[in-house]
Parts: C-alpha cells; structure tokens; sequence
C-alpha cells in the first residue's frame, strides 16, 4: 500500500488513490512529470554549455554578457521553448506529424529529422572520445602529463616539467631554459594537445586524406551507441528512469570541480577574467548576436526534440511552467559551468606565469587539450580527470538520448501502424546501427575535420530558417487566434500575453537577426591552422542546405496532390488543418474538436475516422476505470478507490 502511494504522488496523484495508468495507452507516457523534465533538462544542457558559453562569455565582455544574454533568453529562447512544446504535447505527435496542423508545411518536420540526423552521427563521435579520455584516465599518471611517450615531438613541453625546472635554482642551465621556455610559451606544443593530435586522433593533414580508422575510437564508438539504444529500449519508460541520473550527477560533479577549482592558486584571477564587465561591448552587434544564437542553439530549438519529448505528455500537463523550469536551468548551468572552467584554467595561467587568454580555449579544444593539461597539474589527477570526462560523457547522452527518439518517434508516428508501434524497439535498434556506420567515417584520421564541418554547416543557419518557417506557420497561416484557443483548451488558461506578442512579433524578428548576423559574420571554417579546402566547404553548404530545402520540395508535392482546379484551391487546400488536427483522445477533443462540431480551424473537422480508430483503445481504457476526473496534471484517477487496494 505505502509503494503504490508513493509512486502515485510521483505521477501527481492524491495520496491514498492507485496507480495512474499511460493516458494515452497506445503510444504511452511519461512516467511522471519529473521524467520529462530531467530529460528536457538533459537535452538542452549539453556539451555546449561546459565549452562553447564560458569562452563566448569573456571572449564578449565577461559579465557585460550577461546582459545580453538574459535579454535574449527572455524574449526568444523561453518563448520558443513553450512554442515548441505546446505544439507537440497539443497533438500527441512527434516532428512530422504535428503538420497535420498545415501539411503544405510538412517539410519543415522532415528538416529537423535531417538536423538531428546530422546532430546525432557527429555528436556520439565526440561522446565516444570523451569515453576513450574516460578509459584512459584509469591509471597511475595521466598518459598526457609528460614528453616522453612514443607520440610525442621535440616542440613537446610539458607544464609539469617546466615547474621543476622552475623551482630547481642550483642548475644554471635549468634556469636557462626554463626562463627561454616561458619566453617562447606561445610556441610551445604540450603533450596534452600532441596526445590529442597523434595518439587519440593521429590527425591527417588534409580532409580529403581520410587515412585508417582509428580502431579504439572506433570500439569507443560502437560502446556509445550500444549504451544509448539500452537506455532507449522501451522509449521513454527506460529513457525516462535512465535520466534520475544522466540529468542529475553533471551537477555533483560540476560542484565538486568547482569546490576543488576555488581552492587552487589563481582561480580568483580566471573567475575574474571570466566575469569582469566590458561594458562598451555592450554597444557591439555581434555581442548581441552571440547571445541571441548561443541562447537559440543550446536550448535545442527546431532540432525537432522538444516538440517529441512534449508529445509524450499527459495532455493537460502545465507546459508553460515546464519551459520556464527547463529554459531557465540550461542558462544557470551554462553561468555556473563558466566558474568551473575558469577557476581550473585561472590556476593553470597563475602555474605557467601566462594570461588566462592564452590558456582559454572552446569546442574541442578545451574538453581534449587546455582542461586536460589543467587537471595534470592537480594532486590526484587521474581522479579530477575521471570526474570531468564522465561529466561530459553524461551531458552527450542526454542529448542523444532526445536526438535518436526524435527520430524513431517520428518514423512510428509516420507509419503509424500496430505492428511499428508494438515492435519500437527494432526501430531503435535499426537507427543505432545506422547511426553507427554514418559514424565510422568520422572515426578515421581525418574524422575531426569533417566532424567540425558538420557541426558548423549542418546545425547553423539551417536551425533559423527552420524556426522562422514554424513560428509563421502557426502564428499566421494556422492563426493565432486557433493556436491561443488550443492552447487555452489544454492548459486551462490563455498563453500570457507577453507570451503571446513574442511568439507573433518579437521571436520571429530575433530569430530574422540571428539569420542576418549569421550570414554577415561569416568565415570560412579553420581547424588550428588548417585552412578547409574550397570543395569541402561546398559539401558543408550542401549539408546545410539539404534540412531546408525539403521545406520547399515537399510545399510543392502536397500542392500538386491538393484538392482543387486551379493552383490558388490546391495552395488553400494544402495549408488548412488535416482532418484529424486536434488532441488525440477523444476524451479531449471538446469544443470546436468535439465528434460532430460545425466549428473548427479548417470551418468543420471530420472525426468518424478517428472515432473508428481509437476504438478499441477506448474500450481498453473503459475497462481499467468506471470513472475518472481531471487530475492535476492531466492524469485520470478513481475518486473512490477500492480501501482495500
């Protein structure tokens, strides 16, 4: 009895009543209302936080960015967010279906499977690379704290030894060197980054050269993958339980490299670089731009996986605090791993007598090179650098987690079938594999240049436009006035008005200046001082390309397959809602929804189909309870429960 009340007050049910049962029992729900957070929470804090924000933050003036970067969050980043995961938990349906809404722009579905698709390959390659950084922190010494390994050059020099010689003042010569190495420490190459170029990576020198397949990588690879399809084997059942802890132990472990960071010699010095204000940067517009994308691109938006992680919600569940939950953690985190990185990187320039900019770096280069040599400084370094990889291994797989059900929800939503959604799993287990061999090639010793490729082409600008499309089709094609009563009818209460005049007017001009300040900020991508090829950077616009143009591809097949004479009926025809556009239950298709209704958003919705399709779901569900009421968070339960239950 005491199990079944607990786990009721888990799923926000009244003490004393039983078990609730999946709402909707045919494609399931979340467990719990907690499950979905942590998991949105999962899928918005990911890599990006710990080494893109902390470097955006003091390359744009330190604590003046903030500014910017709140302003941003408040009026596009939340507002996108709620958009996004109304839309899905509206309609019960993952990226493709929820065009049932206005199927001319179907396409729209199909460019965010393309982006998570791309997402997806080089995302769990880089997991993959922090599980190798994992395997091999299990030793005595860090294999990258010295020179004198097979890999290394003669340009190697170690911070370690340079303190010795340092601190070794009888040997004339030792001072010497130790004097003429700080002088020329712009020129140094450390073993960390000699580890990470020919040992981890045996880096090709062109793109083109792809090399051999780097074998531990490559079994790294295959583990990552294996690891997400188990926690992926039931969906979000097992999802769902896996994230207590993939979304919850990063911050154990951020407190406790802070803690130890804070400690160390020269902390103070990097927190301080990290937060001083510029505030004449403030005036600069690629600050403003920085903001606004960093904010757009680490919450996720038009990837496709918040619109899927909502669809699995209890219809009536209160999204909107969700999204301000969820929104405002990824921010915080992102602020509160900048002071973890910077207290480490501060003890590391007061260690070599450098300024921290020297030390700074972000993407791969910070997770693989500059943190790794801070942590060879460290007593007990194998133990902080276990610490740090497993935080980034955890923070990936929360990510990928909502990557890969994006797309195995949207492929059984499409077909739809019994028998696909009785057989998920071999969905899942099909994906992974894919996944896995689209992955091999990045696994080979030019596999970092086409990693970065994609990372910079395949989820930039193609994001916006993607967004910008969505928020005009729902705001002005399907109407707001339909998307506020739909949302209304769920939530029980109107979307607030400032909600309501972001998501019409202020969202979609941010999002048309994150497009603008994308194009004319543009650079060719650089790897070190490796200069990409002109060829590859055409395939990286054709990767870019190839999620938007399947807006306009498929508009043109729904018009051609539209009801009408002429073009101008065919385009009506292929904009209005689908006949079966609403909340999938009938149990809350009420109003201009209800079975019958002369009103609806396209002026009569048909629902005899739909009535005939969940039939027999209904009769599951009369049989399992005589009467329900509305619970708080959209769940049913029996008002008068058996006592002896």
């Amino acid at each position: 009895m005491a199990e079944k009340r607990f786990a009721g007050i888990l799923n926000g049910a009244v003490p004393g009543e039983p078990v609730k049962r999946d709402e909707n029992s045919r494609r399931g729900n979340w467990g719990n209302q907690i499950e979905f957070v942590l998991t949105s929470v999962g899928y918005a804090v990911g890599l990006g936080n710990v080494w893109r924000f902390p470097y955006l933050c003091y390359r744009n003036g330190g604590g003046a960015f903030m500014f910017p970067y709140f302003i941003m969050l408040v009026f596009c980043g939340i507002p996108l967010f709620f958009l996004e995961l109304s839309f899905g938990q509206f309609a019960s349906l993952g990226c493709l279906g929820v065009w049932k809404v206005s199927p001319m722009f179907k396409g729209v579905g199909y460019g965010m499977m393309v982006v998570s698709t791309y997402i997806g390959i080089y995302y769990n390659v880089v997991i993959c690379i922090a599980f190798y950084y994992f395997f091999m922190s299990m030793t005595n010494l860090l294999p990258w704290t010295y020179c004198n390994n097979p890999w290394n050059t003669p340009d190697c020099s170690g911070v370690v030894s340079a303190s010795r010689f340092n601190s070794s003042l009888a040997n004339a010569s030792a001072v010497v060197s130790g004097v003429a190495e700080l002088v020329n420490r712009t020129k140094r190459t450390s073993p960390s980054e000699e580890y990470w170029k020919h040992k981890v990576l045996n880096i090709s020198d062109d793109i083109g050269n792809f090399g051999e397949v780097r074998l531990p990588i490559l079994g790294c690879l295959a583990v990552s993958w294996v690891v997400v399809f188990l926690c992926l084997i039931r969906g979000v059942k097992s999802s769902g339980k896996v994230v207590y802890f993939t979304a919850t132990f990063p911050y154990v472990v951020l407190t406790i490299l802070f803690i130890r960071g804070i400690t160390l010699d020269g902390a103070v010095n990097g927190i301080a670089y990290y937060l001083t204000p510029q505030w004449k940067k403030i005036l600069d517009a690629k600050v403003w731009g920085d903001a606004a994308s960093q904010i757009f691109y680490s919450l996720g938006c038009a990837w496709g996986g918040l619109i899927t992680m909502a669809s699995y919600n209890k219809f009536h569940n209160n999204c909107y605090r969700d999204s301000i939950i969820i929104s405002v953690t990824n921010c915080a985190t992102s602020v509160y791993a900048g002071f973890v990185i910077f207290s480490i990187l501060g003890f590391m320039a007061h260690h070599l007598g450098v300024d921290v900019s020297e030390v700074a770096d972000h993407g791969p280069g910070l997770a693989f090179v500059a943190y790794p040599e801070a942590l060879t400084l460290l007593p007990i370094s194998p133990l902080w650098s276990l610490l740090f990889f497993f935080m980034l291994i955890l923070l990936g797989l929360g990510t990928q987690f909502c990557l890969l059900e994006t797309l195995v929800t949207a492929i059984v939503d499409e077909i739809g079938t019994d028998w696909i959604i009785r057989n998920k799993t071999v969905v899942t287990l099909g994906v992974a594999i894919v996944g896995f061999l689209l992955g091999v090639p990045l696994t080979t010793q030019a596999g970092i240049y086409w990693l970065l490729l994609m990372d910079n082409y395949a989820a930039s600008f193609s994001l916006v436009v993607i967004s910008c499309i969505m928020c005009i089709c729902i705001m002005y094609i399907y109407g707001h006035k339909n998307y506020f009563k739909d949302v209304e009818m769920m939530l029980g209460f109107p979307p607030p008005i400032f909600f309501r005049i972001c998501w019409r007017f202020v969202s979609p001009v941010i999002i048309t200046f994150i497009l603008i300040f994308t194009v004319i900020q543009y650079k060719p991508i650089t790897y070190n001082d490796y200069i990409y090829p002109n060829w590859s950077l055409i395939i990286g616009f054709f990767m870019a390309l190839s999620s938007v143009i399947c807006i306009p591809i498929f508009a043109l097949y729904q018009i051609a397959n539209s009801e009408g004479t002429t073009f101008i009926e065919r385009l009506k025809n292929s904009v209005k809602p689908d006949r079966s556009w609403g909340p999938a239950l009938m149990e809350h298709r009420i109003g201009r929804y209800a079975p019958g209704g002369a009103s609806g958003p396209d002026g009569g919705l048909e629902v005899r189909a739909l009535k005939e399709e969940l039939k027999e779901e209904e009769k599951e569900k009369l049989d399992e309870i005589s009467l329900t009421i509305q619970g708080s968070n959209g769940s049913t339960h029996n008002p008068n429960p058996n006592p002896s239950a």
